[in-house]
């Protein structure tokens, strides 16, 4: 490969379509890891493949997966490639206060106070969220909520613009992970992420170490859950305002 063409094909010409094996050689030449590697081969298909749909294209949760997530045990919400959450069990939403379905995973870490009390490693959750959203990115160049929630967060956000400009591409989303729980003290939870069969949204669900300090408190965590789960539901219903 000669050093016009790569010279070129950094610059993003429409008219060239290299390989994968080419992308492959490329990819090894400047020891991208796995996940840069899959970036570099988005990047360029993206770009060539204009009739690709802009977004992704996601049916609503079958009752299956509801049941599955609602019969864990533990912890679970289940987001999309944006961020956005789909749905999440009562634990779930003990643990992860603000992350109700419909929310964004993004602007829950990098806009609500809260999340940075909770999350003890916060700077390490942020910047695999920019990375997870970069690597998106790559996917949907065209996905106009994605470019509107990268726009909102460069704005309100100083450290997502300066982590946003490092160009990082990251799919770390699973392994242990430290919170500071307002209800039941500290926990450390392994996160494991499932991939649903979209492969546009992810399971992620929360274990803590049989016997340890932290199953002890996720036991009072649901414990409280479910107390409040059944005080709101004896909570009268408001009146409503006459027209």
């Amino acid at each position: 490969m000669s050093l016009d063409y790569y010279t070129r094909l950094e610059q993003g010409r429409r008219n060239l379509q290299p390989s994968d094996q080419v992308l492959d050689a490329i990819a090894r030449a400047l020891r991208l890891a796995e996940v840069e590697r899959r970036y570099l081969h988005n990047l360029v298909r993206s770009a060539a493949a204009a009739s690709e749909p802009a977004e992704p294209r996601l049916a609503p949760l079958d009752a299956a997966t509801r049941l599955m997530l609602d019969d864990l045990g533990i912890p679970a919400i289940v987001v999309d490639v944006r961020g956005d959450v789909h749905a999440a069990n009562p634990l779930g939403r003990a643990l992860l206060p603000g992350l109700e379905p419909g929310a964004s995973h993004a602007r829950w870490v990098f806009l609500d106070p809260a999340a940075r009390e909770l999350l003890v490693d916060w700077e390490m959750h942020a910047r695999v969220t920019v990375g997870v959203l970069r690597e998106a990115a790559g996917r949907y160049p065209r996905d106009g909520r994605l470019h509107t929630l990268i726009g909102e967060l460069s704005v309100a956000s100083p450290e997502f613009r300066t982590w946003w400009a490092e160009h990082e591409v990251d799919t770390r989303c699973r392994g242990p992970k430290r919170f500071r729980h307002p209800v039941v003290g500290e926990l450390t939870l392994h996160v494991e992420a499932l991939q649903l069969q979209d492969g546009e949204r992810w399971i992620y669900a929360y274990s803590a170490e049989p016997g340890s300090p932290s199953a002890e408190a996720l036991c009072l965590l649901g414990v409280w859950a479910a107390t409040e789960d059944a005080a709101l539901k004896r909570r009268p219903a408001q009146p409503t305002a006459a027209p």
